[in-house]
């Protein structure tokens, strides 16, 4: 059961990245217009916040930061900067200053800083400091740090820049497991580490990558060692294999939060309808296996598993469909079984005890299925209908 008391418990920041490290990723891109739309959607699952995108790279980022800076009614806004002031300065003159997070990237690995950007680790501390006083002196008092590829970070490289930007007046540290390299276990060891570093009221968030296919397993690992937020996408979007997926981190919160002692205020019925509207926007297929949103999250053909379900939903579902504004679907094909022909007889009023009728339509709809197709229970009703109306009226023959 989802839990519901939630005294005691830390709450947990959500930081939405849907609209920029989601949108980076090839296939994903999105008008202004489309992020807005989807902006709305994301404010109102009850994030905190949203990040717009990355003004000074383009006009459309800057338009979409500048509309929705203005439309977000619930959670802060965040714009993606590099260390650099003219970043900084345009997501100013997009955003303004109020309700506004910026996230300054930082190189956490000496070999971005040798192979990528050529500089020493002191000129990295250098231009962060910099970057961080600058933007403090354009008003803006709220500014995340995110360290790329830090989980490849040596620990000194790391604890100097920690240092240096709280320093300067950095209020949150954003994690990068940028390659999505690190096991949960080592993962919640690198948290724990930058925790001690960063005691709060620094916010320490978890930015994981699923390379591996640990982002959501990492992320968790870094709220029990300590993090304060998690950055998420819809639908686990992002950068090669993706993001940690915020409906999968939403459902963990929901269903575990109480065992790790933490718990989310985002509204877990609306993650399904905002999914939806992403998929629309940048052509996601269907997805079939995908926890939460995926076509099957709450679907079943197979016989025994249908005969639990009907008897007690508990038996095979964990997550409750509706929690997540779905439904249950209980699928005729080749796998299922007798139950669900008499429960199907049942809602259509028919008495389920004829044995000769039920096997009868278990063998035109189960046994002689041999394509594998799948019918849902609304499609099967009209189909058992017709065999029931056709039997009423060869009976009135007689």
């Amino acid at each position: 059961m989802a839990a519901t008391e939630t005294s005691g418990l830390r709450r947990i920041s959500i930081f939405d990245t849907t609209l920029r490290d989601g949108e980076q990723a090839p296939g994903n891109g999105m008008r202004p217009e489309q992020k807005l739309r989807l902006g709305a959607l994301v404010d109102g699952l009850g994030v905190d916040i949203v990040e717009t995108g990355f003004p000074a790279s383009s006009a459309s980022d800057f338009e979409a930061t500048r509309s929705l800076s203005k439309q977000l009614t619930n959670a802060r806004f965040a714009t993606f900067v590099r260390a650099v002031r003219d970043d900084v300065e345009a997501a100013v003159r997009a955003g303004g200053v109020d309700n506004h997070q910026i996230q300054v990237l930082a190189t956490g690995s000496d070999i971005h800083l040798e192979h990528k950007r050529g500089i020493s680790r002191a000129d990295g501390e250098r231009e962060m400091a910099d970057t961080i006083t600058f933007a403090r002196g354009l008003g803006i008092t709220d500014i995340s740090v995110a360290i790329e590829d830090a989980t490849r970070g040596t620990d000194d490289l790391l604890h100097g820049l920690v240092d240096t930007v709280l320093e300067a007046g950095a209020t949150t540290i954003a994690v990068g497991d940028t390659c999505g390299c690190l096991l949960p276990g080592e993962f919640g060891e690198l948290i724990a580490k930058i925790r001690e570093w960063a005691p709060r009221p620094v916010v320490v968030a978890t930015h994981c990558h699923d390379d591996l296919g640990l982002a959501v397993a990492n992320s968790l690992a870094g709220v029990t060692a300590g993090a304060d937020e998690v950055q998420a996408t819809l639908g686990g979007i992002g950068e090669r294999a993706g993001n940690a997926s915020l409906e999968e981190i939403v459902a963990a919160l929901v269903y575990k939060g109480a065992s790790l002692g933490v718990h989310t205020t985002v509204k877990p019925e609306r993650l399904f309808p905002a999914y939806q509207v992403l998929a629309e926007t940048i052509g996601l297929p269907p997805l079939r296996n995908k926890a939460v949103v995926g076509v099957n999250a709450f679907a079943t053909q197979a016989g025994i598993h249908q005969a639990g379900i009907l008897r007690k939903p508990e038996t095979y579902e964990y997550l409750e469909p509706e929690v997540f504004g779905r439904r249950r679907q209980l699928m005729v094909g080749r796998h299922s079984g007798r139950a669900i022909i008499r429960y199907l007889l049942g809602r259509l009023g028919t008495p389920v005890d004829d044995e000769a009728f039920v096997d009868r339509m278990y063998a035109e709809y189960v046994l002689g299925n041999e394509s594998g197709e799948c019918h849902d229970l609304e499609t099967m009703e009209s189909l058992i209908g017709q065999h029931i109306e056709g039997r009423d009226e060869a009976a009135a023959l007689r």
